[in-house]
């Protein structure tokens, strides 16, 4: 069976990509200071300026390949969406 059919776990490198991703998937008001302030909220998460642009793109592709977790990608924007939408909690 080849390599790329397993499950590679996220570099230590791509921490604070991961953390930052982890907040906006599960901290409301981390998620409100990113929407106010992407780059003020980026920042003092401890992104880089290459992160942050990785961030802004929200090119999935691009952000996995840094290192950051699919899933962490995918709840991330998710929750993103669903602050910028009309959606209605149940």
């Amino acid at each position: 069976m080849s390599e790329d059919a397993h499950y590679r776990f996220p570099p230590a490198a791509a921490y604070r990509l991961n953390r930052c991703l982890f907040a906006l998937k599960s901290d409301a008001a981390f998620r409100q200071s990113f929407q106010q302030d992407a780059a003020r909220a980026m920042t003092e998460a401890g992104l880089g300026d290459h992160e942050q642009k990785l961030m802004l793109a929200r090119d999935r592709d691009a952000l996995i390949a840094a290192g950051a977790h699919p899933y962490l990608v995918f709840m991330a924007e998710l929750r993103l969406r669903m602050d910028r939408s009309a959606f209605e909690y149940f």
